[in-house]
């Protein structure tokens, strides 16, 4: 596709790859001043996208939190908060889930189905404010996600997890950006999520991804790749400015 938002994937992975373990309580990978460099980055897009297992197991807000970037944003007549986004193949999720109700009615919610559940995620999902369901192909077409957000002014695109949608992005090609920090732990537990799974990616021993930065924060380190040409270009330009 020749139109689409940057699409740039953030996580936080264990040193032996994990997003996660098995317990009830989400697995806290990262420290404070993460955290923030994160919430920059959701003030940074236009929408943000999670896949719907990670909106079941973790029932994450996607909200930001920082009063000084919401009201910047506000500034330049953005919603406080990106758009939220999920892709799902069954549609079966809570509407009282804090995907759609987190940030009330001010925070539009797409969710992209698979044309199969169009009809009955409708029924049950439309009831949370702000709320839509959009047909996506039967499978479920990341490329038809990506240019109904680019038909809605989507420019920037955050996808924050979990294991299978950084999987679907990478493997498709269709990520720009990879930022992703290193804990000092293992979880070593092969039922847990990891940060992607098997796929025929893109990049491998004889294609590399380019490293634009690694920086140590606290505990943690960020490594930022660039994927393609387009992210490659964007960093040229933001070095030349």
């Amino acid at each position: 596709m020749t139109e689409r938002p940057y699409v740039l994937l953030s996580a936080a992975m264990s040193a032996d790859g994990y997003i996660d373990d098995t317990s009830p309580n989400r697995l806290l990978l990262s420290n404070d001043a993460d955290f923030d460099r994160v919430d920059g980055l959701r003030a940074w897009a236009d929408a943000v996208l999670v896949g719907a297992t990670t909106i079941r197991r973790d029932n994450p807000r996607l909200l930001v939190r920082s009063p000084a970037r919401r009201s910047a944003r506000q500034e330049r007549g953005l919603p406080v908060s990106p758009t939220k986004v999920t892709i799902t193949g069954s549609g079966d999720l809570d509407p009282q889930a804090s995907f759609f109700t987190a940030g009330g009615a001010e925070v539009c919610k797409l969710v992209y189905c698979a044309s199969s559940a169009v009809a009955a995620a409708q029924d049950k999902l439309c009831v949370a404010p702000s709320t839509s369901v959009v047909d996506a192909g039967s499978p479920l077409d990341l490329v038809t996600v990506l240019a109904d957000l680019a038909a809605r002014g989507i420019r920037r695109l955050m996808v924050e997890g979990g294991q299978n949608s950084h999987t679907r992005f990478l493997a498709a090609g269709l990520a720009d950006e990879l930022q992703l920090v290193v804990a000092p732990l293992f979880v070593g537990d092969p039922g847990a999520p990891r940060f992607v799974g098997a796929a025929p990616f893109p990049w491998h021993a004889g294609h590399r991804m380019t490293l634009a930065e690694a920086r140590p924060i606290g505990d943690v380190v960020l490594l930022r790749y660039l994927l393609t040409e387009r992210a490659l270009g964007e960093q040229e330009a933001s070095a030349a400015r």
